[in-house]
């Protein structure tokens, strides 16, 4: 019998950083930037530590910490293949996911599939197990200021053990 883990993932960033804005691993816009250590994709990051939080497997400061040199400007794909590897070693495969990305200007809707068919690739799992959304917040917040953007995640994880 399968067992089944869900685990739950959430990132931010400010505006502010150098082009591009990368998203789902997608380049989303040439004209703007993200503050963060690697290329900063709210949208992985947060996918990242649901499946690391699924797992119970540590998270993404522990795996990637910001203090490291070696993950400045680092491709958050290449950072969710590692963990993909290390939820797959741990015992356990990608049931689906689920990633709601929060921001006022970008819009997300034009890239969404480029981004499952991204992530589905990385995961191992078809495109239909990969869902990404979009919403705002009405003009509220940093987020409604366009200061910055934010994302959550879920992971459904099962194993056999």
């Amino acid at each position: 019998m399968d067992s089944v883990r869900v685990g739950h993932g959430y990132d931010v960033h400010r505006f502010g950083g150098d082009p591009p804005l990368m998203l789902g691993g997608v380049v989303v816009s040439d004209q703007r930037g993200v503050l963060g250590t690697s290329d900063a994709d709210v949208a992985l990051h947060a996918l990242i530590d649901a499946l690391l939080g699924a797992a119970a497997i540590g998270d993404i400061g522990d795996l990637f910490p910001s203090i490291d040199a070696t993950w400045e400007g680092a491709a958050s794909l290449d950072m969710l293949r590692l963990v993909s590897d290390r939820v797959s070693t741990a015992g356990y495969r990608v049931g689906n996911v689920d990633i709601t990305i929060i921001c006022e200007e970008v819009r997300i809707a034009p890239h969404r599939d480029a981004m499952r068919t991204v992530i589905s690739e990385v995961l191992s799992v078809g495109v239909g197990a990969v869902s990404v959304k979009a919403t705002t917040t009405d003009g509220l917040g940093f987020i409604g200021l366009d200061e910055g953007l934010a994302a959550h995640a879920l992971a459904v994880l099962y194993s056999d053990v």
